[in-house]
C-alpha cells in the first residue's frame, strides 16, 4: 500500500498553525481572567488555540491520508478583474460615492466568469448594490456618501 502525501494540506494545515500561534502569543498580553470572569485575553487565546489545533489535524491528514490532486488551469482573467474591482473599489469609493462604486466593482466581479451572459451580470450587479446599500449604508450607517463629488452631487 502506497503513502501518500498531501502537499496542499501540508500547507494550509502549517498556515493554520502559525495564525493560531500568532493570536495565542498576541493575547498573552492581555489578562485571560478565570472561567466565571473571562477577560479580554480568553476569547483570543481559545480561538487562536483553537485553529492551532485544527490546523495540526489538517497537517496530520495530509501527511497520513494525502491523495492526489490534479489542478486545472489557472483562471487568470477571474484573478486579475477581481483584483481591479477590489482596487478600483479602494481608490474611488470616495469620489464617486458608495452606490456607483459598488455597482462597478459587482458588475466587474461578475463579469470575471466566462459563462456569465450580460443580462444575468447586470441583474446581479443591480442585486448587489441594493443589498450592500442597505447593509452597509442604512443598516450599519457607515458614513460614507452614496453619491461622490466627483460626479457633482
Amino acid at each position: 500500500m502506497e503513502r501518500r502525501r498531501s502537499f496542499p494540506d501540508v500547507l494550509a494545515g502549517g498556515i493554520f498553525i502559525l495564525l493560531g500561534g500568532a493570536f495565542v502569543v498576541g493575547s498573552l498580553g492581555y489578562e485571560p481572567g478565570t472561567p466565571l470572569r473571562m477577560g479580554p485575553g480568553a476569547f483570543p487565546l481559545l480561538v487562536g488555540a483553537l485553529v492551532a489545533a485544527l490546523g495540526l489535524a489538517i497537517v496530520v491528514k495530509g501527511l497520513v491520508a494525502g491523495e492526489l490532486i490534479e489542478f486545472g488551469r489557472v483562471p487568470w482573467r477571474a484573478i486579475a478583474v477581481i483584483s481591479l474591482a477590489l482596487l478600483f473599489f479602494g481608490f474611488t469609493v470616495r469620489g464617486l460615492g458608495f452606490v456607483p462604486t459598488s455597482a462597478v466593482t459587482a458588475l466587474l466581479t461578475t463579469l470575471a466568469s466566462e459563462r456569465v451572459r450580460p443580462l444575468m451580470a447586470l441583474a446581479v450587479t443591480a442585486g448587489l448594490t441594493v443589498a450592500a446599500t442597505i447593509i452597509f449604508v442604512v443598516g450599519l450607517q457607515l458614513r460614507i456618501p452614496l453619491w461622490g463629488p466627483w460626479l457633482g452631487f
